[in-house]
């Protein structure tokens, strides 16, 4: 019996000393870094929506309209891959002439630019009645993971001289990193305002002006340093 509790006794202070081994009696500072910038986007998407309409009795075809879309595109200098439908209302054209003489067909393209001037550009080479709208559906920046991985580090050397000098002022040294945390991803898309050229509006000049906004990125790293 009594070896038993011996034993239990000798269990015990060992789990009592690896207890306390485990306790981090080091003095630690806590501290977080920011850093920040703001991109332009250079990847944009724009739906354009094509419509049929009537000129007098005339109706302009979509096919016209497509064509000049295209050569706007080419003229542009963008890519033919860069332009792709999303979505056709004239499928069942035959069908639907035959029970409505006065349908117009529409069609609506996605366009991939870099540069909204020359957006702006394209708008001007079509016909403005045969544009039914437009609008920027997404948007981002090419090198955004770049751009993640150095405001990640420059936060992170913030941090770091953020506790050097609060630990220095008190007349002590910074020591090692014990721990890192990343505050997350806080990317800020802009908002532009939606835009459209109607019929009703082809008789004004020019293309619509759109907003140009950037893109702002913003990132805290969380550290703990060792006081020594």
């Amino acid at each position: 019996m009594k070896k038993l509790i011996a034993l239990a006794l000798v269990a015990f202070l060992g789990l009592s000393s690896a207890m306390a081994q485990q306790v981090d009696l080091r003095r630690k500072i806590n501290v977080s870094g920011t850093a920040e910038t703001e991109v332009t986007p250079d990847i944009i998407y724009i739906g354009i929506s094509l419509k049929e309409y009537l000129n007098g009795k005339k109706k302009v075809d979509i096919t016209e309209l497509e064509k000049q879309l295209f050569a706007a595109v080419q003229k542009a200098g963008i890519a033919k891959e860069n332009l792709t439908i999303n979505n056709l209302s004239s499928w069942n054209y035959a069908t639907e002439k035959k029970k409505n003489p006065d349908f117009l067909a529409s069609k609506q393209y996605r366009l991939k630019v870099s540069d909204l001037n020359k957006f702006n550009a394209i708008l001007e080479s079509i016909d403005a009645k045969g544009i039914a709208n437009t609008n920027i559906e997404s948007y981002d920046y090419s090198k955004i993971e770049t751009i993640k991985k150095e405001l990640k580090i420059k936060a992170l050397l913030a941090a770091k001289e953020k506790a050097a000098y609060m630990v220095e002022a008190l007349g002590d040294k910074l020591g090692g990193v014990i721990e890192i945390q990343d505050g997350g991803d806080n990317v800020i898309q802009p908002v532009y305002r939606n835009y459209a050229i109607k019929a009703e509006m082809a008789d004004a000049a020019g293309a619509p002006e759109i907003d140009f906004k950037k893109i702002k990125l913003n990132f805290t790293v969380n550290a703990i340093f060792e006081i020594k």
